[in-house]
């Protein structure tokens, strides 16, 4: 086994593999872009090395310094996590000239499925069932159209070289054939730096299931059992689960051979994953392979009671595989939700900023467990994919993994990011999910119910964030007490009375407080008192009878309040206040956060209709498009293509039609 390696990755990933790492007793040494100079990963390694500045380009993508510094430091191996170098074969080849372990296949496997062109081809060869489609050298645009005629709409645009989603366009009619192509060769040459494109019949309602296999040097090979992926927005695993919802133990083994066979035909060696696309009539099909540990790995792990990492080292070190077919466990299910740093309701943009909290949930043995790159006040950055962790749950059956999913997301505790917490809660709980009735189509689907519209807040929320509002106003109990400084409505004779206001998105919204004393209150007509000493924000009040537990944190002037309701975000209401400034979307369209110009979609001066695609920016790793938010004319650009730009820079100048 070796006693160093180096963890070419950070965030999460690199955090996972460090903690195996440990276990075992192998050193780890971590490297780190400025962006990530005090990131988890560093505090935890036991040494780390600067790689570059904050872009990946001008860091974790760096082969040649990882290399040295590997060298340097004497790491004996390199873990690649997954992303950045993890499926380059040019660094792995790097890597076994200069005498390091590549924790990953050889470099023939990973040139042989980095492409999904070539691999679609060698499995094609192999006899591995394969989607209707297109994945030719020929990538002139009239024959990529003409090619998507004779498929048939709807079909897939998918980058050759990509993966997590990324360069795929999903195109139902022939007109938009021509734009989805172009946006998804750029977003491809962007994450992948090959434009290269494939094409496919697009599946009505298909689930995503992929296949877990490991391989060693001596040619044997198993798989772990499968996980369903079928909840995707974009074509962006959201929460992955294993065993697949209504898998028989026949198509498991079925699916299972095909799998392995996909990784003998490419001679592969250590952990991949085979990803099929399931039709409705049960048929499944070969969509890609991932040379690489993926982000949903912990699934497996929490039903077949294996480290994942661990087998990685193992069969890089040279040692055989642990178990053979037969021995491999399924015990209960788990599922994983991704939580990331976006704002669901404003069509899920990726949020910057501090984790000023940051609370994860309680774990129980095995049946809870959090990854995670961060902590309570580390920094959420632009520069790359905006995952703040991934929350995995395993219970004796999927109802009892459900319940437990949602009680450890109504557990969590996201405060300085917007987070897509509650939108998880919704999808684990929707009927369908349920059901198990999940394919990739459902959260477009049904995004009226994953994303309903703001209503009004709980009145549980009100309440607490009214008392703490109150028992903020205390003095400090360090100081010696001034009947000055008491906040607690005193009077000479009678009740006191007030009115505590909060804004709640638009609407202003008011608590009727009446007390005579401290802690003597009354809310709303109801009597209120602490059923214990608040602590940490942490309160728990008897309203009328009715015990109220909430968390109340603050950020600036806002109050985020957790209750079994979920998370509130009140302001309280000045009406003296000076009004903030405001910006006329009729005159101009400002960046939503820091990133690229990447494409300018109309000439200036043209005049156009309301949600006309204008400009194209690339931010935390995705394309986001701005549209005109009424019909008038585009004036100017005010930024070229390839600009830098800050969150609130005005971008175009847009006058609105009288």
């Amino acid at each position: 086994m070796f006693e160093k390696i180096l963890i070419a990755n950070r965030g999460e990933i690199a955090c996972r593999i460090i903690a195996t790492c440990r276990r075992l007793g192998i050193t780890t040494v971590a490297v780190y872009s400025d962006a990530d100079a005090r990131a988890r990963h560093v505090r935890l390694a036991d040494e780390a090395w600067r790689l570059g500045p904050a872009p990946a380009v001008d860091s974790y993508l760096k082969g040649e310094a990882i290399l040295e510094i590997a060298t340097r430091s004497g790491a004996q191996a390199i873990h690649p996590g997954y992303g950045f170098l993890s499926e380059n074969a040019a660094f792995a080849a790097a890597c076994q000239a200069a005498g390091i372990v590549f924790i990953g296949p050889p470099v023939g496997a990973i040139q042989a499925m980095g492409s999904k062109s070539q691999a679609k081809a060698i499995m094609q060869r192999a006899g591995v069932p394969l989607v209707p489609g297109y994945h030719g050298a020929d990538q002139d645009p009239a024959q990529l159209q003409a090619q998507a005629e004779a498929i048939g709409y709807p079909l897939l645009i998918k980058a050759s070289a990509g993966g997590g989603g990324k360069g795929m366009r999903v195109v139902t009619q022939a007109a938009d054939f021509a734009a989805a192509l172009a946006s998804c060769k750029r977003e491809s040459a962007a994450s992948f730096g090959d434009d290269t494109v494939l094409l496919e019949h697009y599946l009505q309602q298909p689930r995503h299931i992929e296949v877990q296999v490991f391989a060693d040097a001596g040619g044997q090979v198993i798989h772990l059992n499968e996980r369903d992926c079928s909840s995707q927005r974009r074509h962006q695993k959201v929460v992955e689960e294993a065993p697949a919802p209504g898998m028989t133990a026949a198509r498991r083994a079925q699916m299972g051979q095909v799998a392995c066979d996909a990784a003998r035909a490419v001679g592969y060696v250590g952990a991949g994953t085979v990803e099929f696309i399931v039709g409705q009539d049960g048929a499944f099909y070969f969509m890609e392979m991932n040379t690489r540990l993926q982000v949903e790995h912990p699934v497996t792990e929490l039903v077949t009671g294996l480290d994942l990492v661990e087998w990685q080292l193992r069969i890089a070190a040279g040692q055989p595989l642990p178990l053979t077919q037969d021995a491999v466990a399924l015990d209960g299910h788990a599922i994983e939700a991704r939580l990331y740093a976006e704002d669901p309701a404003a069509g899920f943009l990726p949020s910057i900023g501090t984790l000023s909290v940051f609370v994860a949930p309680r774990k129980q043995d095995h049946q809870v467990r959090l990854d995670t790159g961060v902590e309570q006040g580390d920094q959420i950055s632009p520069y790359y994919d905006p995952m703040i962790a991934k929350l995995i749950v395993h219970g004796p059956s999927r109802p009892q993994a459900i319940a437990r999913m949602q009680r450890a997301l109504a557990e969590l505790r996201i405060v300085g990011v917007a987070s897509n917490v509650e939108f998880l809660q919704r999808l684990v709980g929707h009927p369908a999910f349920v059901a198990g009735q999940v394919d990739t189509g459902l959260i477009e689907r049904e995004s009226a119910a994953l994303l309903p519209a703001a209503g009004a807040p709980p009145q549980d929320a009100l309440h607490a964030a009214a008392i703490w509002t109150v028992l903020a106003e205390a003095p400090d109990a360090t100081q010696p007490p001034s009947p000055w400084d008491l906040g607690d409505g005193w009077r000479l004779n009678g009740t006191a009375r007030r009115t505590l206001s909060f804004v709640h998105a638009a609407d202003t919204l008011e608590v009727a407080l009446e007390y005579q004393g401290a802690q003597a209150w009354k809310l709303d007509g109801q009597p209120v008192r602490l059923v214990q000493p608040p602590q940490a924000g942490r309160l728990q009040l008897d309203i009328g009878g009715h015990v109220v537990v909430a968390e109340v944190f603050a950020e600036g002037e806002d109050l985020h309040v957790f209750t079994t309701q979920g998370h509130t975000r009140l302001k309280p209401h000045r009406p003296l206040a000076p009004p903030e400034d405001a910006h006329d979307s009729q005159a101009g369209l400002l960046a939503p956060m820091p990133g690229r110009i990447i494409a300018l979609l109309v000439q200036p001066g043209a005049t156009v209709e309301q949600g006309t695609p204008l400009l194209v920016m690339e931010a935390m790793k995705m394309e986001y498009t701005l549209s005109a938010p009424s019909k008038g004319t585009v004036q100017a650009f005010l930024h070229d293509e390839g600009a830098q730009v800050q969150a609130g820079m005005e971008l175009i100048d847009f006058q609105a039609a009288p």
